[in-house]
């Protein structure tokens, strides 16, 4: 049966059966997936979703960092096409959703048009960001950034991830290195579907998120150096325990994050001791550190603040600390004419909806530098994502879908 407010519908259970076909590359035994960008694993990804673009009568073209966009025409070839999509990678102990919706909605927003035989006035092209996650090579929104300006190619390029491999040698090692830059090409739009990877939704019994923009970011990379000693023989007053030092400034990041209220965010996600042993007092300890906020003059006071503390810890043990801030993320509007689409398709359809700001990074915020942009959020059970246990109901991945096709459709058709 036709949604409320509109009789083109997309096919529910082809999108749900095309997310689950999707999630058995990189399965894993908790129901999840690692699909780590630029591995075997996900080129088989990228050719099953090339695949499907391909029998929908898309044409394909990947640029040179890996990105992939999948183009429907429009009436008026003249017209700069209506972008959207997400990613396909993972995080290494993943997801089924996050990213695979925006992207697997996108092909069925394609697929109905097909259908129903509907030809937009603008030309359409569906994105397959490379490495949204940064898990792999450490560098979060790497193809969408590279695309957008943020970051330079060959910089990106060298990075290298756990194994020493660098990003040209794994593009390469798939090959997904294309021969179109990598670079901001006129588009008259993006539209990002996501799940929210957070309780707001669910918990307010909203069925879409109306995304106004994301979070300011700062991330670091810090090393906090002591002395490697042996544990039973080094007195109190002798040592120099880098493990201590990086406890205390954790407990900083979260002194900080908490002082913020519930809009404060403060993680340290990632930490390696270092010798590492039972019995010897750590010398080493690296760890990440990233804060976010919906104001860019918050998270601005943050990156004065935190240096300067963390450094006085370090100076009250004896410490060394090494802080280097990876990047500074400004807080990031969406356009409001998108976000309108997003706003009307959902009141259109008779969806419960409430506007939210992004607390995740995501591809369109980069995107939104060159582009104007907009997202789409659906609920995620108990909030949870960046986890296998991530789930959403088929009915939620439709609706999110159904808001998409609606705001992806006004906009190629909007009059100039």
């Amino acid at each position: 049966m036709p949604a409320p407010g509109t009789n083109q519908r997309i096919d529910p259970a082809r999108l749900w059966s095309s997310l689950m076909a999707m999630a058995e590359v990189g399965a894993t035994p908790k129901g999840g997936v690692k699909r780590l960008t630029l591995t075997e694993v996900d080129r088989e990804g990228r050719q099953r979703f090339a695949g499907w673009c391909e029998a929908a009568g898309l044409t394909l073209r990947v640029d040179s960092m890996g990105n992939m966009f999948a183009r429907r025409p429009g009436r008026d070839p003249s017209r700069p096409p209506v972008l959207f999509g997400s990613h396909l990678d993972s995080q290494p102990t993943g997801g089924k959703f996050d990213g695979a919706l925006g992207v697997i909605a996108g092909l069925e927003v394609m697929r109905t048009l097909q259908d129903l035989n509907i030809e937009t006035e603008a030309p359409l092209e569906l994105v397959n960001w490379t490495d949204e996650e940064g898990s792999r090579f450490g560098h979060s929104l790497m193809g969408s950034g590279v695309w957008a300006g943020v970051y330079g190619q060959d910089a990106t390029y060298a990075l290298r991830d756990g194994e020493g491999v660098s990003v040209i040698e794994a593009l390469e090692g798939i090959g997904y290195r294309g021969e179109e830059p990598a670079a901001p090409f006129p588009a008259d739009s993006y539209f990002e579907l996501h799940i929210e990877q957070g309780p707001i939704l669910e918990r307010e019994g909203m069925r879409i998120g109306i995304v106004t923009g994301g979070q300011a970011q700062v991330w670091y990379d810090a090393v906090v150096t002591g002395q490697d000693s042996h544990a039973g023989t080094t007195p109190p007053s002798t040592r120099r325990d880098a493990l201590l030092g990086a406890a205390r400034v954790v407990s900083l990041v979260d002194r900080l994050m908490r002082a913020r209220g519930e809009d404060g965010r403060g993680t340290v996600g990632r930490l390696q001791v270092l010798p590492n042993s039972c019995n010897v007092i750590p010398g080493e300890v690296r760890f990440s550190v990233e804060f976010r906020h919906p104001s860019g003059e918050e998270i601005e006071a943050l990156a004065a603040e935190f240096p300067r503390e963390a450094r006085t810890i370090a100076d009250e043990l004896g410490l060394r600390l090494e802080l280097r801030e990876l990047f500074r993320i400004p807080a990031q509007p969406f356009d409001p004419a998108c976000v309108a689409l997003v706003r009307d398709a959902a009141a259109r359809l008779g969806l419960p909806a409430r506007e939210i700001i992004s607390g995740a990074g995501h591809d369109a915020i980069y995107v939104a530098r060159r582009v104007p942009a907009a997202m789409i959020f659906t609920p995620c059970k108990d909030g949870l994502s960046h986890n296998e246990a991530e789930s959403i109901l088929p009915e939620e991945a439709a609706d999110g879908c159904q808001v998409l096709f609606e705001a992806v459709l006004a906009r190629a058709n909007r009059a100039l």
